[in-house]
Order: C-alpha cells, then structure tokens, then sequence
C-alpha cells in the first residue's frame, strides 16, 4: 500500500496510508481532488467520521491541526530571531582586529633615503627691486657675461635688476635622468623682493660636488610687496617676497646610485626610535612572514627575504610596507615659549599633589614735572623734573590640591578649572617636574 502525505506543512509532516484502486492512476485522481492535500482530505476524512462515531466521540468537537502555531507563538519566535540578530552584530566588532599603523608611515627603508642639493645662481628681470650694486653681484654678472664671450669690469656693471640666490632642492632615490624636482629660492642680498624674476640656469651639486640637477625657470613667491616707503611713504608686504619656489624646476642629470638589498636582507628604520615599537614591528613581521625579522636595536629591523619572493624585492618590499602594528607613544610634553605652545601626548599622568599660582605685576611709570618759582621771587629758574612712580600688584591665589590624574583628559580638565593661562601651564608642568609629579619627559623649545 503506498504512502500519501496527510498534512504538508512547515513545521510537521505526517504520512496517512490507504488502498487505492489498481485501475485508478495517481496522477488524474490528484487532478480532481485538487493536489496530494486534496486528496488526502477527501478519502481521510470519511474514514476518519465513521472511526470516530464507532468509537462514540463527536468529530466536530475535535480542532483541525494548525498550520503555523499560535499567534503568541509566532510572536515569541520573532522576539528571539531579532535578539539573536543584536547579539551577533554586538559581536562582530569584538572578533575584528583592531586597526594599527601601517609600517611605511613608522618606519622606512634603509637606503631609500633622500639627498639634498644645492647650487649659486642669478634671479634677472626684478625692476629695479635687485641688489644695490654689492661686489659678489657685480662679480657674478661679470662671470655670466664671460662664458658667453663678453669681458666687462665688474665694477661697471649695475645689479638693480638682479638679486643673488641660493637654490635649494631634495633629490628622492631612484630618480632617473629626466624626471623633474621642485626647487626653492632665496636671495642672498639686499634684494626687495623676487617678485617677476627668472632663475637663471643653475647647477645643482650634491654633497660630493658633482651635479645631479639643474634648475631654470620664473620663480613664484606666494606674495607681494609695494609701496616706496621711507621718509612720507607707506609699503605694503605679503608673506617673504625674498623667498620663492618653482614647481618643477630643475631637471635630474644624474642618478644616485641606491641599494635596498644586502644579501637578501631589508633593514627597516624607525622614524622615531623605541625599543617597543622595534619589538612590536618585529613581532607584526612574523605574524605574516615567520621568523623573518629580527630586531637589532631600538632602530633597525632586519627583514630576510623569504625564498619564494627573492626574485620579487619590490613586491615583497609593498607587501612588508602593508602590514600594521600599534606603534608605542610615550608620555611626553613639548612647551615653545616662545610660541606658547603646548603639546602632549595621552600618557602623561600627574600624582597627587597641590597648586598655588599667583601673578605679580610691576608697573614703572616715568613722567616729566615742570618746576617754577614761585611768584614775585627772584632768581627763581623754571626746570623740568622726572618724576618715577613703582606699583606692585599680586593677585591672591588658593593652594588648590590635585588628585592623583592617570589621563591626559582629567589632567586638562584639571589645570583649565584652574584659570591659569598657557604660560603658566608651562611653568606648573616645570614646577610638577621638578617635584616629582610629573610622570612625563618635559621637552622645552
């Protein structure tokens, strides 16, 4: 006898078994009856009537299956699927690694370094705003002049419309003959300003004097200066009009010769060295390539090529480059006086101890009294006395107690409820130094 679902649902399958005639096709009778459900209910339910009235119950008293549970039920298991859903977004979070500092932005390659150049040249063109007429200008036009077969007296010649410069320029490596660098200008007399000149052609030499660039080209100075001044005249200056630059300028010669790999080891060099940093670089280094890098000081760190990428340097060099780690940040504090500056990283932390900050003032003034005789006298002469005042103000000020400050936020918050200005931060954080409060290198510009 074959088997015809009873009920097909979501959530339960029961099978009902019956006799179905042999000259009867399954196919045309699940047509009629409207599908395998249809058919089960039609033949199940007289079947299931006459049962049930031979055993002596009513058949309507008793509930069809539901399809999809209660509604309560329905409700529940939405409520659970939505709490499932928040916690495993809560958890995402917790399982990512946290985000690092990729090692090109801490550290860079040994040999991959920049080189400066330098050259002595003529700015031409400045409309009478050049040189006064100095020797080394005069003496320098006069060599101008010669190599193109003029021979002039130095001292005949007028430097008004030239200024004497030093170039300036920083070659990267691996720079090829052709490729351009920007320059930077500035004048070496008493130029007013650079304003509408042109550098003329200038060799760039290295620190082994020999040219690796030359440099050519109207120079731009970001501002400007006019005006006559002097006695009943006024001048207006922007920015340095005796600096300029020109963006592209000067043109590779030669290339300097650079090596990156010695047998088959890369150094990396930290930019700001520690001894914690080096062992976490090392560390993030052997995590992909391992046992590659070896930490040889709070500087370098050695990288061996592995076998598979030594024909490959540079893709191994990009890839190294990638890889991030959480550099160290030591507790520290940078004060410019003269700026009134301070800057200071979020490990500092201040112990308990307790502030007084008080300002003096002195005022000096100085004034001129005139002195008479009095009236009718004789012999009496009118002179002019000084006449020096001193006042000496203190404001008053609370010794305030600090509690013990483990972040760089309470410190903050701490000092500004004070009311002290910035300089006198920095001499409380002189003063927390030398008593021992401090826990922070203290670093004056």
């Amino acid at each position: 006898m074959p088997l015809v679902p009873r009920y097909i649902g979501p959530k339960f399958f029961r099978p009902a078994m019956f006799a179905v005639p042999a000259s009867a096709g399954c196919a045309p009778r699940t047509k009629a009856l409207g599908g395998l459900d249809g058919m089960s209910r039609e033949i199940r339910r007289p079947k299931a009537e006459g049962r049930r009235k031979s055993e002596g119950r009513n058949p309507k008293a008793e509930k069809e299956p539901q399809t999809g549970g209660t509604a309560s039920t329905q409700f529940n298991r939405s409520y659970f699927w939505v709490f499932c859903c928040l916690i495993f977004a809560l958890l995402i979070p917790l399982s990512l690694p946290a985000g690092g500092v990729r090692i090109r932005d801490v550290a860079m390659v040994a040999g991959a370094r920049d080189n400066q150049l330098v050259g002595y040249g003529l700015v031409a063109g400045l409309a009478g705003q050049g040189d006064k007429d100095p020797v080394y200008t005069q003496q320098t036009i006069a060599n101008l002049l010669r190599r193109y077969g003029i021979n002039v007296p130095p001292t005949t010649l007028s430097a008004k419309n030239v200024a004497v410069v030093m170039v300036t320029a920083d070659i990267p490596a691996f720079m090829k003959p052709g490729e351009r660098l920007d320059v930077q200008v500035a004048s070496m007399g008493d130029a007013q300003t650079l304003q509408g000149g042109v550098l003329l052609q200038t060799p760039l030499l290295g620190a082994d004097n020999k040219v690796y660039a030359v440099a050519q080209g109207p120079v731009s100075i970001g501002g400007f200066t006019a005006g006559t001044g002097g006695g009943g005249g006024a001048s207006v200056t922007k920015n340095h009009p005796t600096t300029a630059q020109i963006v592209g300028g000067a043109l590779v010669e030669r290339e300097i010769p650079t090596s990156i790999v010695t047998d088959q080891v890369v150094e990396l060099l930290l930019k700001d060295p520690d001894f914690t940093t080096a062992s976490r670089l090392e560390a993030a280094v052997n995590d992909v390539f391992t046992n590659c890098a070896h930490a040889v000081d709070s500087t370098t760190v050695q990288v061996r090529i592995p076998e598979g990428a030594q024909g490959m340097p540079v893709d191994f060099i990009a890839h190294l480059e990638g890889i991030e780690l959480t550099p160290d940040s030591p507790a520290r504090i940078i004060i410019n006086e003269r700026t009134g500056t301070i800057v200071a990283t979020a490990r500092i932390q201040i112990s308990s101890c307790a502030v007084a900050h008080g300002n003096i003032t002195i005022n000096i003034a100085s004034t001129l009294d005139v002195s008479q005789p009095g009236p009718l006298s004789s012999g009496g002469q009118t002179v002019v006395t000084p006449r020096t005042s001193t006042q000496v103000s203190e404001s008053k000020s609370a010794l305030v107690p600090l509690p013990e400050l483990p972040t760089i936020e309470k410190v903050a918050s701490a000092l500004n409820n004070l009311g002290v200005t910035p300089r006198d931060m920095m001499a409380i954080f002189q003063a927390m130094k030398q008593a021992g409060a401090l826990q922070a290198e203290l670093i004056l510009r």
